[in-house]
Formats: structure tokens, C-alpha cells, sequence
């Protein structure tokens, strides 16, 4: 069974505050005499549930044609937490086990948020919880919410402490319905040149 964690890419879908809006401009249309339709799409390279580049919050970090594609493909595992805002710790995990989980999804209360709506606090990552988590030898983590730092960070201490142990996030998941548990994820990158992130299509397969 496939679990679609994805964001819906829209014209309706809320993007960070001032970032570029999804759009899509009609280039060729066959009700005109086309013979196809074409169109260009205008989008942020984090739009929806997407990846971090490290050129994201660092000058010389990779960018998303470079990342390493076996982080994004593997076992995974889907942990609900309780906790609505700010920083998350180890305490916050105290109720699951996360030995061999490899990578960690994080379902939280977003999730259940329609795709245009902004949350207006969310829950992030914390300094101690990236290096308790690099213990456990987990490579990725992934959150519903729209970033692993808090919304007015400008330090990104978050980001910069994954890039510092070489593990790599996904943001703006969909987890809603889906169970917590061990499944297999599979949200590649666009092997996109250049860019600061990139969008993904990121599926659960049960094993």
C-alpha cells in the first residue's frame, strides 16, 4: 500500500510569506489549434513538501542535482507528537522508540491543515534534538511543518547543525492518516542544478 505524502501543488497552495505563489501560464493550447498543450510553470524551489539544498542556508553546500539520493529512499519511520509549537527535544520522543529508524517523519497537528492555510505556530527542530537524533545514526528528518528552524530564525542554527552532521530534511509533509510505524519512503530530489531546494512527490509504501 502507497500513503501520498504530499503537499497538492495549487495555485491555492500556501507558500512561506513572500515567497513565489505556484502558477501556470498557458503557452500552447489545442482549443486554439495547437497540437498540444503547453505550458510554464513559476514555482519557489520550496514549494509544497520539498527538499533543503545545503546552498539553501550555505554558500558553498550542494545544491539538489548533488545531494545524496539514498538519503531520500529508504526505511522510515512515522512518529505523532503531541507538542503544537516551538522547539522539539528528546524528551519529546520519550513515548517511541527510535532505534534502527534510519530516517524520522514527524506527524504533528499541521497535517491537518488544508493546503491554503498557514499555520500559525508549528513545532521545529531543536540543536539537541539533531544531535541526539545523529546518535541514532538517523539521516533525515522530515516534518509537516514548513521548516526545521522557527519562523523569525535568521541564525538557522537547525539547518546549519544538519549540514554539520551531513543528514538532510524534508518539509511540509502530509501525514494525515497515516499510521505511526515502519514503512518504506521514497521523495527524491529534482536533479535540479543551481537551485537552493527542491519540490518532491513523497510516497509511503508499507513493508
Amino acid at each position: 500500500m502507497l500513503y501520498d505524502i504530499t503537499r497538492t501543488v495549487s495555485p491555492t497552495l500556501h507558500v512561506w510569506p513572500g515567497d513565489a505563489a505556484y502558477s501556470v501560464t498557458p503557452i500552447l493550447k489545442r482549443s486554439e489549434g495547437a497540437s498540444v498543450n503547453l505550458t510554464t510553470l513559476t514555482m519557489s524551489a520550496h514549494t509544497g513538501t520539498h527538499v533543503d539544498a545545503y546552498y539553501h542556508y550555505e554558500d558553498d553546500g550542494l545544491h539538489p542535482a548533488e545531494m545524496p539520493l539514498s538519503s531520500y529512499t529508504g526505511k522510515a519511520r512515522v512518529v505523532t507528537i503531541s507538542k503544537r509549537e516551538g522547539p522539539l527535544f528528546p524528551a519529546d520522543f520519550g513515548h517511541v522508540n527510535l532505534e534502527g529508524a534510519e530516517r524520522l517523519l514527524i506527524h504533528s497537528w499541521v497535517s491537518d491543515l488544508p493546503d491554503d492555510q498557514w499555520p500559525p505556530v508549528f513545532p521545529y527542530l531543536s540543536v539537541e534534538l539533531i544531535e541526539w537524533l545523529a546518535g541514532l545514526k538517523i539521516i533525515l528528518i522530515g516534518l509537516d511543518s514548513p521548516s526545521v528552524d522557527a519562523f523569525d530564525s535568521t541564525e538557522l542554527t537547525c539547518h546549519h547543525t544538519l549540514n554539520r552532521y551531513r543528514m538532510v530534511n524534508i518539509e511540509t509533509l502530509q501525514l494525515r492518516g497515516v499510521p505511526d510505524g515502519d514503512y518504506e519512503l521514497i521523495a527524491l530530489p529534482l536533479k535540479l542544478d543551481l537551485a537552493c531546494g527542491s519540490p518532491v512527490r513523497a510516497v509511503l509504501r508499507t513493508l
